[in-house]
């Protein structure tokens, strides 16, 4: 099983790419139903058409950043040494992810603090949201707790940057 980068392997300035994932209406279906988020906007084509904002369905800015959160997961920099989700900060949607939209993340790391007594430290990352134009549709800071070298399990394969 492949492990990810220890606390340690993490320098600030140091950037990943996940690959990408095209939103579906299913996707948006799917998950406004799984949320509860029973509103006009997201369920309602009529409404979608005539009083929206951008004319037609839309991914809840809470998916994109669900997408986003699991293509962080899927390069594998965190696999097995990512021990807890710490916070967000400073969000910022800057336009919408339609149906059809293709997202990407860029991962960029900002610093990081040891956390001797959880056996790892505190990695800060940004992360860029983009579209299939290159655009920024989100962004936001977040911090994870990861585990230090002495906790990782000594048999498994590193990804490397």
């Amino acid at each position: 099983m492949q492990t990810g980068l220890t606390f340690e392997k993490f320098r600030s300035g140091d950037r990943y790419q996940t690959g990408r994932r095209t939103v579906t209406e299913t996707d948006v279906m799917q998950f406004v139903y799984l949320a509860g988020l029973f509103e006009p906007l997201f369920i309602d084509a009529e409404y979608i058409r005539d009083e929206s904002l951008f004319g037609e369905r839309i991914a809840p800015g809470s998916l994109t950043f669900a997408m986003a959160e699991g293509l962080t997961v899927q390069t594998g920099i965190i696999h097995g040494t990512g021990m807890a989700f710490v916070g967000i900060e400073q969000m910022r949607l800057f336009q919408p992810v339609k149906i059809g939209d293709t997202i990407q993340v860029e991962i960029e790391v900002l610093d990081s603090k040891k956390v001797k007594n959880r056996g790892g430290g505190i990695v800060r990352y940004r992360q860029q949201v983009r579209n299939q134009r290159g655009e920024i549709v989100m962004e936001y800071n977040i911090s994870r707790l990861i585990r230090g070298a002495s906790q990782a399990s000594s048999g498994d394969a590193e990804v490397s940057s």
